[in-house]
């Protein structure tokens, strides 16, 4: 039977060096070593997404029904919010998602151009990798919060074990967000893996909460992300690949195989981003 999928998290290997864009360099190597860690079989796969044409055919080769492309703005990298629409408004099977670093003097500025102006989707926001680091419960971040909250539109919040530092990727933390903004949906790009039953203890209580456990799910201890997601979690879990860092139709393999009960997979697999996003399968 032929899925409805909804990739949270994708981006092709072209848009930067650390994505593995240019073989022989250190980044390209590092790319291979992280996908080897989450257990891709093939290490190289990603040099296939070299230019978008192969990108976008790799992601209907696989079945995937529409793939997010998220960019990054960090004091180290970024992916301009022009450069994510550029490669996703030509193709139907792409969405596009807006990142911004807060800690920018034109942080709120631009979160109003990339969503009025651009049509971005979302926001996506990575504070522990912030110059300074920032919890996700800083209160300098509140404002970018309250505008994607007036804007109707979800925040992306990325953390994991790729953190430099794992006291900023605390879930109690996003808890607190969900407190104060109880109708601004939050994503949590990684699960916020490593502390698996504190975010589902999170989301357990706060139902704004939404896990992309994404690449980390295939890992020690994350069976529980299953576990919660065939009970009360089912509606706040969804798909996510993290390619170029595990390979795409792999990963809809496996994860297929995790123990999902037959009636919830279309809910993660599709629906609640479908919700989310507000898109239209």
């Amino acid at each position: 039977m032929k899925r409805k999928i909804v990739d949270m998290r994708s981006r092709p290997a072209f848009l930067h060096d650390f994505y593995g864009a240019t073989p022989g360099t250190n980044e390209f190597e590092v790319a291979k070593w992280l996908n080897r860690r989450v257990g891709s079989k093939n290490d190289e796969h990603f040099i296939r997404s070299s230019t978008l044409e192969a990108f976008v055919e790799e992601v209907r080769e696989v079945d995937i029904t529409a793939a997010v492309v998220v960019g990054r703005d960090t004091p180290n990298l970024t992916i301009s919010n022009d450069r994510i629409l550029e490669i996703t408004s030509p193709h139907s099977e792409l969405i596009g998602i807006a990142s911004v670093d807060p800690q920018k003097s034109n942080a709120l500025a631009e979160i109003e151009r990339a969503v009025n102006q651009l049509g971005l989707a979302g926001i996506n926001i990575e504070p522990g990798f912030g110059n300074p680091p920032l919890s996700a419960d800083d209160p300098s971040l509140y404002p970018i919060y309250d505008a994607c909250d007036q804007l109707q539109i979800p925040v992306f919040l990325m953390s994991g074990p790729t953190t430099p530092d794992l006291n900023y990727a605390r879930p109690e933390a996003v808890g607190k967000v969900a407190r104060l903004f109880p109708n601004l949906s939050i994503v949590c790009y990684h699960g916020f893996y490593p502390y698996v039953n504190e975010i589902i203890g999170v989301a357990f209580r706060y139902e704004n909460v939404y896990l992309v456990p994404d690449m980390y799910i295939f890992l020690p201890g994350s069976q529980l992300y299953v576990e919660a997601a065939n009970g009360f979690l089912r509606d706040q879990l969804l798909f996510g690949s993290s390619y170029p860092f595990r390979a795409m139709g792999q990963t809809v393999e496996d994860f297929l195989n995790l123990g999902f009960q037959e009636h919830v997979l279309d809910d993660v697999l599709f629906k609640n981003a479908e919700r989310l996003l507000k898109l239209n399968l």
